[in-house]
């Protein structure tokens, strides 16, 4: 059974959570603080967090920024009602979505559901072409069996285009699917993301290069 680890340290918005969680047939484990999260994930396995922001102790941010830097594990994070530096915040550190407060449960339910399907799709799969290898489990890129460091983002964007060689992908579908459903900044965000991986993977020794689709969005094109 799929576990969800629910953290906040109000006791009646994990009881809310963990009843619609279950309901939905999930198994959730709860923590009232980022300080117990992290012993709870030390000690059984999670498939997903839902963390709130403020806490004692451990808070949302530094729970977030821990588990970030050992794992791909997908968090969905709560924030407060209007905050939209929370928000922007909580990508930047590493949140793959969030859900505003006060919530519908049935929004939560989806969106958690959502989040599973596209990390197991992606987890699913180790993407080699045009001399390209993604592993999405441990996040390595390589080309020609050189390894190339990339920033999550920056790999996800990448392994999100490899996915579909030769299909194009629109910018708003690029947003959606890599920095979230709700999120805050502009289209820019993809292009400059786009420039740096054309740094890194010049089409000069590179089999494969990323093509601009004026008006539409990008595409990964391979030889062979």
């Amino acid at each position: 059974m799929t576990r969800i680890l629910v953290v906040d340290d109000d006791p009646y918005i994990r009881e809310l959570v963990r009843l619609n969680l279950e309901r939905d047939g999930f198994d959730v484990c709860e923590a009232g603080d980022g300080r117990e999260a992290l012993r709870l994930l030390g000690e059984m396995k999670v498939d997903a967090a839902v963390i709130d922001i403020m806490m004692p102790n451990v808070d949302g941010w530094a729970l977030c920024r821990e588990i970030r830097e050992h794992s791909s594990l997908p968090i969905l994070m709560l924030t407060a009602q209007g905050e939209t530096v929370q928000k922007v915040k909580g990508l930047q550190l590493g949140a793959d979505d969030y859900v505003v407060k006060p919530f519908e449960p049935v929004e939560l339910v989806a969106r958690v559901r959502a989040l599973l399907r596209r990390y197991r799709i992606s987890m699913e799969q180790v993407i080699e072409l045009g001399g390209l290898r993604l592993d999405y489990r441990t996040r390595e890129a390589s080309y020609q069996g050189d390894d190339i460091a990339l920033p999550p983002k920056e790999f996800e964007l990448l392994f999100k285009l490899a996915s579909y060689p030769g299909q194009t992908l629109s910018r708003d579908q690029l947003i959606e699917d890599i920095w979230g459903y709700d999120f805050d900044g502009d289209e820019r965000t993809v292009d400059v993301h786009i420039k740096r991986l054309r740094d890194k993977f010049s089409e000069e020794r590179c089999s494969f290069k990323i093509r601009t689709i004026r008006g539409l969005g990008y595409r990964l094109e391979a030889e062979g």
